[in-house]
C-alpha cells in the first residue's frame, strides 16, 4: 500500500470527527469513503489467491449498494470494493443541493472537493442534509442491517462501526490513486491496515 494512502488513515477512526469544517458535505464532489463491520468480524467473505469471494452477507450488502444507486438519483459510485470486514469507494454527488437555506458552495471539476455537512453553529450539533455522504451512509448502513440481521435471526446486533472515514478528493492525481488502492484491495489483503486473521 502506498504510503500517502497509509496517511489518510491515520487515527481517524479514534477522533470524534475528522471532518473539514469549512466544507458542506452535501456539495457536488467526489469522495473517497470506508466503514467498518462492527469488530472488523469478517462477515462479507473471503479473500483467495488475491481476489474477493463474497459469502451470503456478502451477497446482501452487495445488493444493498448496487440498489442504493438507483435509489438515489444525486449519487454515482465510480469504484467500489466490499472486503471481508469492510468497503471502500469513491463516490460522486453529481447535483446541487440546498443545505440550511444556502446554496452549496461552487467547484470546478479540477477541484473534485468531498464532505459532510457541517453544524450551522460552532455549538449545534451536526445535522444530516438528505442529500449527503452521511445521509446515504447511514441508509445504507440501515437497511443491510436490517436484511443481514433477518437473514442470521440476530435482531437488534450490531453490523457495522458507528462512524466512517470519509476523504475529499481535491484533484485527478489523488482520485486516480484512490481508484488504483480500491481495485488493489484484494490482491494487498494481507497488507492491508484492516487485516486481521478470522
Amino acid at each position: 500500500m502506498p504510503a500517502q494512502t497509509d496517511i489518510l488513515y491515520q487515527n481517524r477512526y479514534r477522533i470524534p470527527s475528522a471532518r473539514a469544517v469549512w466544507w458542506d458535505y452535501a456539495a457536488p464532489g467526489s469522495y473517497f469513503i470506508t466503514f467498518c463491520t462492527a469488530h472488523r468480524q469478517h462477515l462479507f467473505g473471503c479473500v483467495q489467491r488475491g481476489q474477493m469471494h463474497l459469502s451470503p452477507l456478502g451477497e446482501i450488502a452487495c445488493a444493498e449498494w448496487e440498489r442504493s444507486f438507483t435509489i438515489r438519483a444525486e449519487l454515482a459510485c465510480d469504484v467500489y470494493v466490499i472486503m471481508p470486514n469492510h468497503i471502500h469507494a469513491i463516490i460522486r454527488i453529481i447535483e446541487p443541493v440546498e443545505t440550511h437555506g444556502r446554496a452549496s458552495p461552487p467547484h470546478s471539476r479540477a477541484s473534485l472537493p468531498h464532505g459532510r455537512a457541517s453544524p450551522p453553529n460552532g455549538n449545534s450539533p451536526a445535522t444530516r442534509p438528505p442529500k449527503s455522504v452521511s445521509s446515504f451512509v447511514a441508509g445504507f448502513k440501515s437497511a443491510t442491517t436490517t436484511r443481514i440481521n433477518a437473514y442470521r435471526h440476530t435482531p437488534g446486533v450490531p453490523v457495522w462501526q458507528p462512524r466512517f472515514h470519509d476523504h475529499i478528493i481535491r484533484h485527478d492525481i489523488a482520485y486516480q490513486r484512490i481508484m488504483a488502492y480500491i481495485r488493489n484491495n484484494p490482491a494487498r489483503w494481507e497488507r492491508d491496515r484492516f487485516y486481521r486473521e478470522r
